[in-house]
């Protein structure tokens, strides 16, 4: 799950010793797979907690509420934080939120408390948050700039492994002994069984998430050193006004609308593939497959490189998310096999579509680029809105019907495409 945040006017002075940059570099790329994964793991959280506390498919989804909108909260914060304190310290600090996040799951399972849940998840994003804003920058300039891409692609490629494994593995090790309780036929004495049962489940899976995090905090704040400092001078002051500038305003709704619909069909997806009306599977066996999603989009960003070099970006994005949003459309009008591996097949359109909006919307702005990146990455709120607005249609109508939202969404998105298809200079 490709996320990058607010870098482009951030500068890293070079590691202290040059000798060190290649392992220093492996470190950095870590985080990629780190963060990708733990974002990931929400599409598996989000049926246990809504089975352990019979939550409706919008409540549900505010799971994703909560995690995403620490993207437009923690953001701008975490850009000076990381101005002041330096990469090393800033990626540490970010380590560190993100463990006591994951440590504030045990409580949250211990007491049965949904809000308690979801404060824990927002202070895990918000973690994750300053992970982005110190890490994306810093691997840039991490070595040369004639292999910055090679770095930032390796690290690209760490991220969307990391949202590969890492729901199988939490599939097994969260979703094995789900069994949703009939709220009908279920004694309160039973309930409070039910959910002390699964609520360890997931306070042991995420405490060796803190553990592991914490490791890592050691590690990175033993050679913050290393790591150089980020320019102080950094800002988003005067972005708002840019947005009056169609092809990036464009751009910025395309990312709200992608991240929405990306995170809307991952959230509903085990839900969706366990119904005997799709693949009747069982809640771990639907957990695996969203590996499956994810895997698609891995798999179609080296496909989608490829396909760049001889295809204009606009027009590939416009027939990849029409792709996409025709696939959601097959999937809700049909049955069994064809709708579920259909929706699964969405992952493979996603894949270039995030940098693809990101590098259009930002063609032309020269020196306004870092304000412009700045705007494009806080769009990464639509994680948090569009899925709360498919839960509520999967609520009123089915979750057949709910994937219309992401279908819409993905429509705009090959308007944007098929806007920017020629170069900024001839399409303003």
């Amino acid at each position: 799950m490709e996320r990058p945040v607010i870098d482009a006017a951030a500068r890293a002075d070079a590691p202290a010793d040059e000798g060190s940059a290649s392992w220093i570099v492996i470190l950095v790329v870590s985080l990629f797979f780190i963060w990708g994964g733990i974002t990931s793991l929400n599409d598996i959280l989000i049926p246990k907690l809504k089975a352990l506390f019979q939550l409706s498919y919008a409540r549900a989804m505010l799971i994703q509420f909560a995690f995403f909108t620490a993207y437009a909260v923690v953001s701008l914060p975490a850009g000076g934080l990381v101005a002041r304190l330096g990469y090393g310290r800033g990626i540490t600090l970010g380590l560190a939120l993100a463990a006591g996040g994951c440590v504030m799951f045990a409580p949250a399972a211990a007491t049965a408390s949904y809000g308690l849940f979801l404060a824990s998840l927002f202070i895990l994003a918000a973690g994750i948050t300053i992970l982005q804003v110190a890490a994306n920058p810093l691997i840039a300039n991490l070595g040369s700039t004639a292999t910055s891409h090679s770095r930032l692609t390796l690290a690209q490629a760490f991220n969307s492994l990391g949202t590969t494994i890492m729901p199988y593995l939490g599939a097994q090790l969260i979703l094995g002994s789900l069994d949703q309780p009939e709220s009908g036929r279920i004694l309160p004495s039973g309930l409070a069984a039910y959910r002390a049962r699964e609520g360890a489940v997931i306070g042991h899976a995420y405490l060796g998430l803190a553990a592991a995090l914490g490791a890592a905090a050691l590690v990175f704040w033993l050679v913050r050193g290393r790591l150089g400092r980020a320019d102080p001078a950094a800002s988003l002051r005067g972005a708002g006004t840019l947005l009056r500038r169609p092809r990036l305003g464009f751009g910025v709704a395309s990312i709200f609308l992608y991240v929405g619909a990306e995170v809307t069909i991952g959230s509903l997806l085990v839900s969706y593939l366990m119904q005997p009306s799709t693949l009747a599977l069982t809640p771990q066996a639907a957990g695996e497959r969203i590996s499956l999603y994810w895997g698609g989009a891995m798999v179609g960003r080296f496909l989608g490189a490829a396909l760049l070099r001889v295809v204009p970006p606009g027009r590939l994005l416009a027939a990849v998310a029409l792709g996409a949003g025709g696939l959601c459309l097959v999937s809700a009008a049909t049955t069994g096999d064809l709708a579920g591996w259909s929706l699964l097949a969405v992952g493979l359109m996603n894949s270039i579509m995030f940098p693809t909006i990101f590098s259009l919307a930002l063609e032309g702005l020269g020196e306004k680029t870092p304000q412009g990146s700045g705007l494009l990455c806080m769009a990464i709120v639509g994680g948090a809105v569009v899925p709360v607005l498919g839960g509520a249609v999967a609520d009123g109508a089915g979750l057949a019907l709910a994937l219309l939202v992401p279908a819409a969404c993905y429509a705009l998105i090959a308007g944007f495409g098929w806007y920017a298809r020629r170069p900024a200079s001839a399409a303003t």
